[in-house]
């Protein structure tokens, strides 16, 4: 009997140091201002030195950790920032992730740019793992979309990774994505795949969107990579997967889009479609809360 090929594991998400740095170094700059950290200069002396930690308040999935020790070492390289947990780790409320020891200054100036960093990306994290438990055993993926705060799209999208989501292309360059309205103006779905084919090279993969089982049929003759279904109804989609099935052996994949929220991506995902894309993930998900405490040594 041949043994089933073992399933190879993702490894861990990182962020490259130079991205972090040059984004954290802006952000304190925007939070240090004209005069930098009045409040604590004019309470805290200048040899005061404190110990810290760095713990979460709710349950979720952590995200963005190496962007707060990033913080806290710009203000003062000479600080003790000692990471207990990692990225993409699932925690208890309460737990701590991380301890910092230095000067106090430095500790508290540093304090909301690294919690700004954490709670927002542990909290898409911790969002998108809620819409991938539920998508268990279904064998779809969630994935996110281009819908990201401006310049923090890197970001966004690592922690959609740290909770086990997929990425959807970065940005206009690096994927063909022909959608409703290029369809429109370029004349016909088959039209506007044949050109894309004929335009990019052949690493780059050629994505169509389409609304109805009429245009899907026509898309599929095409031959693309994968097709966008908007806006179908559970059964639509179904069917659009049997088609695929019928008519290529499923080489097509097929990603959903459209009225997908925590309460129905499970119905979405058992239909059979590889992706399922929402803006949910990035743009309303709660931040967690996660919190610092320090202790005057």
């Amino acid at each position: 009997m041949a043994r089933k090929p073992k399933k190879v594991e993702a490894l861990k998400p990182q962020l490259p140091k130079v991205m972090v740095e040059e984004a954290v170094r802006a952000a304190l700059l925007e939070d240090l201002g004209r005069a930098g950290d009045i409040t604590t200069d004019a309470t805290i002396p200048a040899d005061a030195r404190a110990k810290a930690v760095l713990a979460t308040r709710e349950d979720g999935i952590l995200s963005g950790l190496p962007l707060a020790e990033a913080a806290f070492r710009a203000i003062d390289p000479a600080l003790k920032f000692k990471a207990l947990k990692v990225d993409g780790d699932r925690l208890k409320a309460k737990q701590v992730v991380a301890r910092i020891e230095g000067n106090a200054r430095a500790i508290l100036a540093g304090e909301r740019v690294a919690l700004n960093y954490l709670m927002r990306m542990s909290g898409i994290a911790t969002y998108t793992a809620a819409f991938q438990d539920l998508l268990e055993g279904t064998g779809a993926r969630i994935t996110c979309t281009r819908k990201t705060v401006p310049l923090h799209r890197a970001f966004d999208k690592y922690a959609v990774k740290c909770g086990g989501g997929s990425n959807h292309r970065f940005g206009l360059d690096d994927a063909i994505l022909i959608k409703d309205n290029h369809i429109a103006v370029a004349g016909g779905v088959a039209l506007a795949i044949e050109r894309a084919r004929a335009f990019v090279g052949h690493l780059v993969k050629v994505e169509v969107e389409v609304d109805t089982l009429k245009q899907f049929r026509e898309a599929l003759k095409a031959g693309p990579d994968v097709v966008l279904l908007d806006n179908m109804t559970p059964e639509q989609l179904a069917e659009a997967v049997a088609i695929n099935k019928a008519d290529n052996g499923g080489r097509v994949k097929l990603e959903a889009s459209g009225n997908v929220n925590i309460d129905t991506v499970a119905a979405i995902g058992r239909t059979g479609v590889d992706y399922i894309s929402t803006s949910k993930i990035t743009m309303a998900a709660p931040t967690l809360d996660l919190g610092l405490d320090i202790a005057i040594s």
